[in-house]
């Protein structure tokens, strides 16, 4: 028996619309979604907390809190980035327990853990936070191609995983460059490790349903899966026909399609309304042979494209294309997932722009090749560090180790907006965004205890 993991409340909006599904969207097909019986549902973690805060008003703990009081039968999955939790650089062991310890108290059962560069040690503070809690830790691996990348290697993050207490692997595909045989084979190893195999793809380079029935045939445990209106492009393969194939075989995951066609009615309209307002754009939804020549995920491609429009160079894509791959080697070949994909894209923009190599270097980068996020999967070549840090020293530890406890100074820093704990690592994470939200939350609390009804207005305070 395969099991299902459902992505529409996380990585299906986040893929598809830029995370902006509200909760008031999710909440009145969610009791119905709890009685599909999938393995979980995911429906926080990634770019939803900071999307929350920054786009939709609204807090993120708060619509964690709300969905699990309606889902009472399934697990809540998170994604969580190892020591970045879900912010873009490494914070404090304190910051990043007690996030765990809150995301855990207000509702998930599962956390998927991983690390941009696959350097372990900044998943492990996590993964012993996520025991103590008793809840699911999902050790996790970052798919990718390159010269230093292979199966054995792959089999050796997954036996340390295991050895720091994970309770199952999950191979995460962020760009789609899983093929169908080569996912059999991967598989096939990573299972002699003896812990559940998870795995996550998207649809963007259009194998990605062929790779879910080869890696299933090698005995993977868990698939993850959009239902169909916000499925494909570079959203999930869609929950329905899978089901559907695997109806009557060993493999049959007992998910009642009637159920999830249900499901499915529901957020069809919903997409369509995505599609009027241009939140979905068409070009997401269909396959890009870009991600296997580039090994460049959906999201990052619509990044370099914003980046030239804003620099009026929309012209020079196909050099930038080219220059990703070059950049990647040069950065040690980390694979392309936030905030990885986000540090080489904008550098081989630059580059390009600039009409010469690194003339231009933000402090990502910087911070990249110093060592700032981990160890790289290869060596990063003296000469660009020599070009990057002008003699600056790299770290050869654990970043985090650099990092003293910061929970109390942040906790001081944003007194005069705390209403309840979990405000402090919203703080910690997003501290302007979080701060703007504070306010509008403030304001709005205000006009409704003055009798004067909700704001109109519903966008941050200047």
């Amino acid at each position: 028996m395969v099991k299902i993991m459902e992505t529409v409340l996380r990585d299906a909006h986040q893929s598809l619309i830029a995370t902006r599904m509200t909760t008031d969207t999710m909440l009145p097909i969610l009791e119905v979604m709890d009685k599909v019986g999938y393995q979980a549902l995911e429906c926080w973690g990634g770019a939803t907390f900071d999307s929350c805060l920054r786009f939709l008003n609204e807090d993120p703990w708060e619509r964690l809190r709300k969905i699990r009081a309606k889902v009472k039968n399934t697990k809540l999955q998170m994604l969580l980035r190892g020591q970045n939790l879900l912010g873009y650089k490494h914070y404090a062991d304190d910051v990043v327990t007690y996030f765990v310890e809150k995301a855990v108290a207000n509702g998930i059962d599962i956390i998927r853990i991983f690390d941009a560069v696959n350097d372990m040690r900044n998943i492990e503070t996590a993964i012993k936070a996520c025991k103590k809690e008793k809840a699911h830790a999902q050790g996790t691996i970052c798919y990718t191609i390159s010269p230093v990348h292979n199966t054995e290697i792959y089999v050796k993050d997954a036996k340390l995983l295991k050895e720091m207490g994970a309770d199952s692997i999950c191979i995460k595909d962020m760009a789609g460059l899983l093929l169908p045989y080569e996912a059999f084979n991967l598989v096939k190893a990573l299972k002699t490790v003896g812990l559940p195999i998870q795995l996550h793809t998207h649809y963007t380079s259009g194998v990605a349903s062929m790779t879910y029935m080869k890696a299933i045939e090698a005995g993977c445990d868990i698939v993850d899966c959009a239902i169909s209106p916000l499925a494909l492009g570079t959203s999930q393969p869609p929950t329905e026909p899978l089901v559907a194939t695997l109806r009557g075989t060993e493999y049959d995951t007992g998910l009642d399609l009637d159920l999830l066609n249900q499901i499915a009615d529901y957020f069809k309209p919903i997409r369509e309304g995505y599609l009027t307002s241009g939140l979905l754009d068409a070009k997401v939804m269909g396959v890009d042979v870009n991600a296997l020549i580039y090994q460049v995920p959906g999201g990052m491609l619509s990044n370099l494209v914003s980046q030239l429009k804003q620099a009026g160079k929309t012209d020079q894509y196909e050099e930038v294309l080219r220059e990703v791959p070059r950049v990647r080697e040069d950065f040690g070949f980390p694979p392309l997932v936030t905030p990885t994909s986000q540090i080489v894209g904008t550098q081989a923009v630059m580059n390009v722009i600039a009409g010469e190599r690194y003339k231009m270097v933000p402090k990502e980068s910087k911070a990249l090749v110093k060592g700032e996020y981990g160890k790289t999967p290869a060596p990063i070549p003296q000469a660009v560090k020599d070009t990057i840090l002008k003699g600056e020293e790299t770290i050869t530890c654990r970043p985090a180790d650099l990092i003293a406890p910061e929970l109390d100074k942040i906790r001081s820093e944003m007194k005069e907006y705390l209403e309840q704990d979990e405000d402090v690592l919203s703080y910690a994470l997003f501290p302007q965004v979080a701060e703007n939200f504070f306010k509008f939350r403030r304001a709005q609390k205000y006009k409704i205890d003055s009798g004067l009804g909700d704001l109109e207005d519903k966008t941050h305070p200047v």
